[in-house]
């Protein structure tokens, strides 16, 4: 059975809290198999046997809408495409090694040229930006308190949701959930 990821946006910000074990359960009522969370930021693995990402999208979020009463926005990336986003490698190791923080927007579709356009609009002597894929990567130069850029700031400008983990995060996933067969 294919396994997954499905990043939360906002889970647990803005004065809502949903504990991980509820999270779960919502999860397993769905009728997925082998549902774990990972750190409480709204990261759930899980495996089912559909392949079609858009639609398992779209059934969490009707049943997370039901039972928590307000949006979530799921972006789902296999462990597949978790592994190649904690392995890409989106600035030279050098702007790498000077930057204080790295994160990974998730996306559900590639932004495309214009985009591309209003994203470059977003940096700024701190803030760096990188599109590959349906994920976008915010390499911050200063403490993010520093910079003003924001989810909020981010959706607006390219009038999409979205939701932002750090790199370090990703990095951890993919290794504790290493892809185990071939991409189909």
């Amino acid at each position: 059975m294919p396994k997954y990821i499905a990043f939360l946006r906002a889970i647990n910000v803005g004065g809502h809290i949903v504990k991980m074990n509820h999270l779960r359960l919502l999860f397993e009522d769905l009728g997925f198999a082998n549902v774990e969370t990972f750190i409480a930021s709204g990261n759930v693995i899980f495996e089912s046997k559909s392949r079609n990402t858009e639609a398992l999208e779209r059934r969490i979020e009707v049943c997370l809408r039901a039972a928590l009463g307000y949006e979530v926005a799921t972006f789902i990336r296999t462990d597949h495409e978790v592994e190649r986003i904690a392995g890409y490698q989106p600035f030279p190791a050098e702007m790498l090694a000077q930057a204080v923080a790295l994160n990974i927007a998730f996306l559900k579709a590639p932004i495309g040229d214009d985009g591309k356009q209003t994203l470059h609009g977003l940096k700024t002597e701190v803030d760096e930006f990188h599109s590959y894929g349906r994920e976008v990567y915010w390499l911050c130069r200063a403490k993010q308190s520093d910079s003003k850029f924001s989810n909020a700031l981010f959706e607006r400008a390219m009038k999409s949701k979205a939701t932002f983990r750090g790199a370090n995060t990703i990095i951890k996933l993919a290794a504790k959930y290493p892809a185990k067969n071939k991409p189909t």
